[in-house]
């Protein structure tokens, strides 16, 4: 997949993102990246090993104010689950991100399934206290029932895209 470079971002930060490491980028960007320490907005960078979210037939778009996560395939809604998302001072973060990897039982409050977003320390995940979906109580992650944060698992591979909006 290919990462357009944002303000502020440098190597380090987006291999963090990604889950990657600075040494994976510059190879898989050998032809472009001469200096690692000079990467500029609106630059394209390689992903290695992740699939192009253009390739993938699904896309998920979570709405923070309607606490709700929605599952497409090809534009269609195949399902919408109800959410619980970040509280105020540890808001839920808007934008566009992709899944990048995932663990299943990852324990404690993190429920069966964790889907890591392409921003460090966030993600999609089940919960050990089902109570909380529909709230604003996270950290900033997005918690879904168990058994739906398994069930979108099944369906939805690494690199799907996932668009998240205020309302």
């Amino acid at each position: 997949m290919v990462h357009i470079v944002k303000p502020g971002e440098t190597l380090s930060s987006i291999a963090l993102n990604y889950r990657t490491t600075v040494r994976a980028l510059l190879q898989a960007n050998a032809a472009t990246i001469a200096n690692p320490n000079i990467i500029h907005v609106g630059q394209q960078i390689i992903i290695p090993g992740l699939r192009d979210p253009n390739t993938i037939p699904y896309t998920i778009r979570i709405s923070v104010g309607k606490r709700t996560l929605t599952l497409l395939k090809d534009g269609r809604i195949i399902k919408v689950y109800p959410i619980a998302v970040g509280k105020i001072l540890t808001t839920t973060p808007i934008g566009d991100f992709v899944i990048v990897n995932r663990e299943p039982n990852p324990g404690g409050p993190f429920g069966a399934l964790w889907l890591s977003l392409s921003k460090i320390h966030y993600g999609i995940h089940g919960t050990n206290d089902p109570s909380s979906i529909g709230k604003a109580v996270s950290l900033g992650c997005v918690r879904m029932h168990n058994k739906d944060v398994l069930e979108l698992g099944s369906l939805v591979p690494n690199g799907t895209r996932v668009i998240i909006v205020p309302n």
